[in-house]
């Protein structure tokens, strides 16, 4: 198969290849990483056409473009002997088409001067064609791979402009103009490459079970799929929680004709079309559980098997302790009563109780395993410490294969982005059902729901609070006596 070079972004380096691999399963193409480095971005793949590549990058968010490989070395001269031997039946083809060259150095800076020089030396391939700079037919691009503080690069590459990237997206998409987030809104960025990384397509039903101010929904409709969502807090739905919201109101009731809500964002982006609405709801107590249960249906498919994928970041109790529906203690049948009279009135806040973070990772993957069809996917955030004595667990599943584990690190801890392909049914062992609740009975034996504290049903919010800082002060003591090492910079 051909071979193309992929111009990435230096940035969040374990999602890169994922994200490749995943919209070349969407489309349908095989895919081979024939040179990739995680400290380059530069990357050589294999791929059946031309075509394939420009389907491939046209909805990529951490690459910037795709290039037609003609050759590389590791020096000029290798590079040019490398361009002859691979290329040259293709430059008749080119012989008289507009042209331009430019010049894509990494960690490193090529004079004017030189890239004159260097643009000449390639005067062998005899294009005779006007040159253009802009929207030229043919585009040529010579890429320099510089270590990091070395005059010389130690790779090159001459490739033909097939391509860019759907990147722009991210700007498009950008919290700071969209009309209503919240503090825990995913940036836009992340955002689409975790739709991405689910599949998401025209044809496709989507769903967030903690849908927030729609960051992730907004994200699978832009690529084409219907979506829609739920969330514990109506009031975050509506638009009507918080400051912020409140003043967004007003000025919509003034005439000022911006509603923000989670409605109001798919307005913005011309987006109506792909949202069939948010209930409220959480994942334990969602009138969508156990739907998928019963077996198979006709056709051999199961029944209640009806998302094509689910995409969220669930809360991780660090801001506050995680709240499902219910109540800690059991209801007397007056207070039973009030709730059914009041919860369909547009102020009314439902009592919630305690709930453990692991039992509520554990409860996504089964409602992911009742609803997802076959080979429907689960893109899920969870954090982590970047601590070798701690680390939560990859929560697994019978039904459900991890198909990707992506980093993104910070200074003391990390979040994963996880995705799990729906397994065939004929494919699944196990029942995978695990009771992970605060729930004990009495000696009655009676269910009845603990009063644990917050920390005590997350150990990542404990651990975020007390082990963090303290190897902070670890490391502050550790280092306070040695001398402070020289500062760095480094252009990407």
């Amino acid at each position: 198969m051909p071979l193309y070079l992929v111009r990435f972004v230096q940035m969040h380096e374990s999602f890169r290849k994922a994200e490749l691999e995943a919209l070349a399963e969407l489309a349908g193409v095989e895919i081979e990483f024939v040179s990739y480095q995680k400290d380059s971005p530069f990357c050589i793949v294999s791929l059946p056409s031309d075509a394939a590549a420009c389907t491939i990058i046209s909805r990529a968010i951490i690459s910037h473009a795709i290039y037609e490989l003609w050759g590389q070395g590791t020096d000029y001269p290798s590079l040019h002997t490398s361009v002859k031997e691979t290329s040259s039946h293709l430059w008749a083809q080119y012989a008289t088409t507009p042209f331009r060259f430019a010049i894509d150095s990494f960690q490193g800076h090529v004079p004017n001067a030189a890239q004159t020089k260097l643009i000449e030396s390639f005067s062998y391939l005899s294009f005779r064609g006007p040159i253009r700079m802009r929207d030229a037919p043919l585009h040529l691009r010579i890429f320099e791979h510089y270590p990091f503080g070395s005059p010389t690069p130690s790779h090159l590459y001459l490739g033909r402009f097939l391509a860019s990237s759907g990147r722009a997206a991210k700007t498009t998409y950008d919290l700071k103009q969209r009309h209503y987030i919240s503090t825990t809104s995913m940036d836009a960025e992340l955002a689409l490459v975790t739709a991405n990384m689910g599949l998401a397509a025209p044809g496709k039903l989507f769903y967030d079970p903690f849908m927030g101010t729609g960051g992730f929904p907004l994200a699978c409709a832009h690529f084409g799929a219907s979506v829609w969502g739920s969330d514990i807090d109506g009031r975050t739905l509506r638009g009507t929680a918080g400051v912020s919201s409140i003043q967004a109101k007003r000025e919509y009731e003034a005439g000022k004709g911006i509603k923000r809500d989670v409605l109001g964002n798919f307005r913005q982006y011309g987006l109506l079309g792909n949202y069939l609405g948010g209930i409220v709801s959480d994942i334990t107590n969602s009138p969508l559980r156990g739907c998928g249960a019963g077996g198979a249906g006709q056709g051999g498919k199961e029944q209640g098997a009806w998302l094509d994928g689910i995409v969220c970041d669930p809360p991780y109790g660090v801001r506050e302790g995680l709240r499902v529906l219910g109540t800690r203690e059991k209801l007397t049948d007056q207070e039973r009563d009030t709730h059914a009279d009041r919860y369909k009135e547009a102020a009314y806040i439902p009592p919630k109780r305690p709930y453990s973070f692991t039992a509520l990772l554990a409860d996504i993957l089964a409602f992911a395993s009742d609803t997802l069809v076959e080979n429907g996917r689960l893109s899920m955030w969870m954090p982590t410490a970047n601590d070798e004595d701690y680390d939560l667990a990859i929560p697994s599943h019978p039904s459900l294969q991890i198909v990707s584990v992506c980093v993104q690190p910070f200074s003391k801890w990390s979040r994963r982005l996880l995705t799990y392909r729906r397994l065939p049914r004929t494919e699944v062992t196990g029942n995978g059902e695990e009771s992970m609740d605060a729930v004990k009975k009495n000696e009655n034996g009676e269910e009845v729901y603990v009063r644990p504290r917050a920390d005590d049903l997350n150990d990542f919010r404990r651990k975020y609070f007390q082990g963090f800082r303290e190897g902070q002060q670890k490391d502050t003591q550790q280092t306070s006596s040695c001398p402070k090492p020289e500062e760095s910079t480094q252009t990407i």
